[in-house]
């Protein structure tokens, strides 16, 4: 009888501490299931900063190195450059990458550091109380904008698409956005997420997967409003797919 469902052995079998209908979990079981299909257990080191991030060495069955806060990808620099056979995985929240780790995210991916970016965007700070991040949508509440994110009165700026920013950079070889709220965006995300890795260890330039995913606490939502939520507002203000592929160019095919 063929499995419908196995555990990934990467993933370790216990509750999460993650609030419910977040979307980290199912994020977490997508990393595992690709690294067990590329085998690579025992060669996966994955780098994660403050934020809800900071919990993700409770569930992974691999190495893990924990930075200070924004300072992830300057870590997971180091790592690869020290084991350049390893996968490394620089996990970030939107907070953390695009905030106080915008000149670390933007150097290592100019440097075309070789590791993998999962880049988890849910529109607001999600462990600290809610404050409009970044990547917060214009009229979206936080605990900062009360009545809303207002680019223009109040000088509170635009939401920031990291992937388009990193595209434009020559040492980015592989940039893609999927989500989790379906099953569709949930098979898509992973073959994003699959395909970058595979480029990592062909050590082919920088690669990053940016992840929606749903905040149900802080968007002051129950689940399944949060997933609405992030369909209704923000797909179309960052939409889903591969943003940049030169994967082929760089192995020198056409």
């Amino acid at each position: 009888m063929k499995k419908i469902y196995e555990h990934p052995k990467s993933l370790k079998n216990i509750q999460t501490k993650y609030c419910g209908g977040c979307g980290h979990g199912i994020i977490h079981r997508i990393i595992c299931s690709v690294i067990d299909e590329m085998e690579l257990q025992e060669r996966t080191i994955i780098t994660h900063p403050v934020g809800c991030s900071i919990w993700a060495d409770l569930y992974f069955d691999f190495d893990s190195v924990q930075p200070p806060h924004g300072r992830t990808p300057a870590a997971a620099t180091a790592v690869k450059r020290v084991q350049p056979n390893h996968l490394v995985i620089c996990y970030q929240g939107d907070g953390d990458m695009a905030a106080i780790g915008t000149a670390e995210m933007i150097h290592a991916a100019n440097r075309a550091e070789k590791f993998t970016t999962i880049f988890v965007n849910n529109a607001i700070y999600g462990m600290t109380g809610g404050q409009m991040a970044p990547t917060t949508l214009l009229g979206q509440k936080a605990t900062t904008s009360p009545k809303g994110r207002d680019a223009d009165a109040a000088g509170m700026g635009y939401p920031i698409k990291v992937s388009e920013l990193l595209a434009v950079l020559d040492g980015t070889s592989y940039i893609a956005r999927g989500a989790v709220n379906n099953a569709a965006n949930i098979r898509k995300t992973k073959s994003y997420i699959k395909k970058a890795f595979e480029a990592q260890m062909a050590g082919i330039g920088s690669t990053m997967v940016e992840i929606l995913s749903p905040c149900p606490t802080n968007w002051s939502m129950d689940a399944i409003q949060a997933v609405e939520w992030l369909e209704k507002n923000m797909i179309p203000v960052y939409p889903l797919g591969e943003i940049k592929n030169t994967l082929n160019s760089k192995r020198g095919l056409k």
